[in-house]
């Protein structure tokens, strides 16, 4: 029956100039050779962060004065669609800049996802790197309910309503970034909740559906790619939540014992290639299980078909000291199979942090036979625990070794998504694309760039050779977009 109907999509997409499954894609040739078992940078693309995006209708200022529709932060997650195309999120919105700390300097920016065509071509001769990429913006779909959401009525916070204008306009209820939508009566997994903090995406095996994880909840939503209505919530345990909740991020984490460290919730949203499985992974460890200081932070399983949740252990590598004891945190997870992931594990450092970025780096783990933590607690009680992980890439060597300063590598790379194959010297590799989130910053000034630097949407792409990769399965997609 798969392989009918997936035949049937092929003959659909042929007929009707539609595009099909990633793993029937053309593939792009180039010159330069790579190492047997080596990833290695082959090409940088670029969306300057100082335009708008294709929401025309949200283009109002904000709270903070920002437009509402100003192109930034699309890459706190990254996922890959078929063809060429990517669908990428922006976080809770443009908070970067000091205008009312009662909300943590939030605003009603509604939230999005952007559909993006990149374009990964052999570069011109003489270009430091063997390929371009050429990053298109087509769309931006905004994110909505069908039921009421609470959102914040700003009494007492200086400021107005929370809820967007156009919710009347367009008859529907969209979710946004402003720290204080929530009912202070119920757990912060009320999925009735108008706040959103998207930090994850990934698209189903039929293109139809978009599933995106959040850090305020924490939440896994599912969204309709076309509409981006949210069709479903996957509940998470109550031992995610946090029953004191605040606008102010400092007061909500100071209320709490347990549950999600406030902005370090559900970070990162990977899906197997079989479509069957998410994995969720928390930023940085509960605050039963020590918080920003502790060692084990959690990777969960969802069943997209059951609902049914398991919960593992991971293991963060310190890099801090007795000065700055906390670890650093997991930004996001991409399924290598149906049990094996990549994880993004960073520091917070580089460039729109006016720092040396050091420690940003991939590992591969293997939740297969590793046990399952639901119902324990407690930093000694994960111990022993987590699953196996091994050093698959180090960001900031590979960059730096490009040609590319650490105080020019951004502080947030936080998007991870496998794309379409290419041939090197008649053999075929895998695309890894690793993208950045700007905080809605397009130019820098600081000490490290006192005349400024851009500080666009980035795209780094790496190629990476079945050696490098055992046991790599694309994800099967197929979509009539």
């Amino acid at each position: 029956m798969i392989r009918s109907r997936s035949w049937f999509v092929a003959a659909l997409a042929a007929a009707t100039g539609c595009q099909a499954m990633s793993g029937d894609e053309p593939e792009v040739e180039r010159a330069a050779a790579l190492t047997s078992g080596s990833v290695d940078l082959v090409a940088i693309g670029s969306l300057a962060g100082t335009i708008a995006d294709r929401s025309v209708a949200t283009a109002a200022p904000l709270e903070n004065g920002v437009p509402g529709n100003l192109l930034g932060g699309l890459g706190s997650g990254l996922a890959y669609a078929g063809w060429g195309r990517f669908l990428a999120v922006p976080d809770r919105g443009p908070n970067a800049l000091a205008y009312n700390a009662a909300v943590d300097d939030t605003s009603s920016y509604i939230a999005r996802f952007h559909t993006l065509h990149m374009r990964l071509e052999p570069s011109a001769p003489g270009a430091a790197l063997p390929l371009a990429v050429t990053p298109r913006l087509e769309a931006t779909t905004l994110l909505s309910s069908r039921q009421p959401l609470h959102y914040g009525t700003g009494a007492g916070l200086g400021l107005g309503s929370g809820e967007p204008a156009l919710n009347a306009a367009h008859h529907t209820h969209y979710f946004t970034g402003r720290s204080d939508g929530f009912d202070p009566t119920v757990l912060s997994t009320d999925a009735h909740n108008a706040r959103l903090d998207p930090e994850g995406v990934r698209v189903s095996n039929d293109g139809l559906r978009v599933y995106v994880s959040d850090e305020y909840g924490p939440f896994v939503y599912e969204f309709s790619r076309i509409t981006g209505r949210r069709l479903r919530s996957f509940a998470l345990p109550n031992d995610f939540a946090v029953a004191h909740l605040s606008p102010q991020g400092d007061v909500e984490i100071a209320s709490n014992t347990s549950g999600r460290v406030t902005n370090k919730g559900m970070e990162g949203l990977a899906i197997s290639p079989d479509g069957r499985t998410l994995f969720g992974a928390m930023q940085s460890p509960l605050l039963q299980d020590g918080g920003t200081a502790a060692r084990f932070t959690r990777i969960v399983t969802i069943d997209t078909h059951t609902g049914a949740i398991h919960q593992y252990a991971y293991e963060l590598t310190n890099i801090g000291s007795a000065a700055k004891p906390k670890f650093p945190t997991i930004s996001e997870v991409v399924a290598i199979n149906g049990h094996e992931l990549l994880v993004d594990e960073r520091d917070g450092k580089g460039r729109g942090d006016n720092s040396t970025a050091v420690w940003k780096r991939l590992f591969r783990i293997d939740l297969a036979g590793a046990p399952d933590i639901t119902g324990l607690a407690g930093e000694a009680n994960l111990a022993g625990k987590a699953v196996a992980k091994t050093l698959f890439l180090d960001v900031v060597a590979v960059l730096n070794a490009h040609g590319i300063a650490s105080t020019d590598i951004p502080a947030k790379l936080e998007g991870l998504a496998f794309g379409q194959d290419v041939v090197i010297d008649g053999a075929l590799v895998h695309t890894l694309w690793l993208s950045n989130d700007n905080d809605f910053i397009g130019t820098v000034v600081d000490s490290n760039h006192p005349a400024g630097i851009d500080n666009p949407n980035q795209f780094f792409v790496f190629a990476v050779d079945d050696a490098a990769l055992p046991g790599f399965v694309h994800q099967r997609l197929w979509s009539l977009f």
